[in-house]
């Protein structure tokens, strides 16, 4: 039979989610999201969140609150007698009565092995750091920060050169195969939770603006995983003259090359850039103000060559 679930999402990459736990029968009693915020050029219109907008697509209700932690919240949330909730990159801290407010709990969708990358940004940090493997998995929650036992996993390998944005999209869909899964395993009274081990727990912390700037004095292979572990959102980026003075320009594909030189040095006509060991080869930039362009179109309206210097 199946069941009466509450979805907590707000990115585009919970939607799919929604979608497959819609599309496989279960009711859907309520989702809720994070409130409009402003956009635009000039932040004056408000916009709903992508799972805002495909909850009104499917009939669902919606609701928005800036908190969880008031007793009202919490009363209305458990008035909806579902049987369990869903969350994934929901947003909110989910406090005691939420995660206890439904029969059968709280479950969510997150992106990394755990207790490897526990927090807001697994999918960049799995990249930055090297890693060859990431996956999703499904766990029941707990007051604890993605500490609780998990139920299901789907390993996924990250390719040498896949940036965040690709690993994200195949990320997005693996975790609603996963999830649906799950519920249906849960429907069923056959959902088995195995509690994380104690050790080889890492934190995946919310990419700074502090930590975006290329720093080339690191090896090729840092530099690389650096710039594809923040492509295409924030960017990594560096100062270049490429206009004939120093100009920020984004990064946002690379792969580790041959040569040498001074770090942040052009070593060839083709945008191969020393680092402090080894080298990377640029392969899409993007201008301030401009679209992403490949490296021979950018190089055509740029004023760079060898012997210059990245900052």
């Amino acid at each position: 039979m199946p069941l009466r679930l509450i979805f907590m999402g707000t990115p585009e990459f919970s939607v799919p989610t929604l979608r497959a736990l819609a599309a496989a029968g279960h009711e859907i009693a309520a989702v809720y999201t994070q409130p409009p915020r402003p956009a635009g050029r000039r932040g004056l219109e408000l916009t709903k969140s992508p799972v805002h907008q495909a909850a009104e697509e499917l009939g669902a209700p919606v609701r928005t609150p800036q908190s969880l932690k008031g007793a009202e919240e919490q009363e209305a949330f458990r008035a909806l007698e579902a049987d369990a909730a869903v969350v994934v990159a929901y947003g909110l801290l989910l406090p005691r009565a939420i995660l206890e407010g439904t029969r059968l709990g709280a479950y969510n969708g997150h992106a990394s092995l755990l207790p490897r990358w526990r927090g807001a940004a697994p999918i960049q940090r799995a990249i930055m750091a090297g890693d060859r493997e990431t996956g999703m998995m499904v766990m029941k929650m707990d007051e604890g920060l993605d500490t609780g036992p998990v139920a299901m996993t789907e390993r996924v390998a990250i390719g040498r050169d896949l940036t965040a944005g690709e690993l994200h999209d195949i990320m997005k869909e693996a975790g609603a195969r996963l999830m649906v899964e799950a519920i249906s395993a849960l429907e069923r009274g056959e959902l088995t939770l195995t509690p994380q081990p104690a050790e080889g727990a890492t934190y995946a912390k919310k990419i700074s603006k502090e930590e975006t700037r290329v720093d080339w004095s690191r090896n090729a292979q840092e530099v690389h995983n650096h710039i594809r572990g923040l492509s295409p959102v924030p960017g990594a980026w560096c100062e270049m003259p490429a206009s004939g003075k120093p100009e920020r320009v984004k990064l946002l594909r690379s792969t580790v090359a041959e040569g040498n030189g001074a770090p942040g040095e052009i070593i060839d006509d083709r945008l191969g850039i020393a680092c402090g060991e080894g080298a990377v080869r640029l392969l899409e930039l993007q201008r301030a103000g401009g679209r992403p362009m490949a490296a021979d179109d950018f190089l055509r309206g740029a004023k760079l060559g060898k012997g210059m210097g990245l900052t």
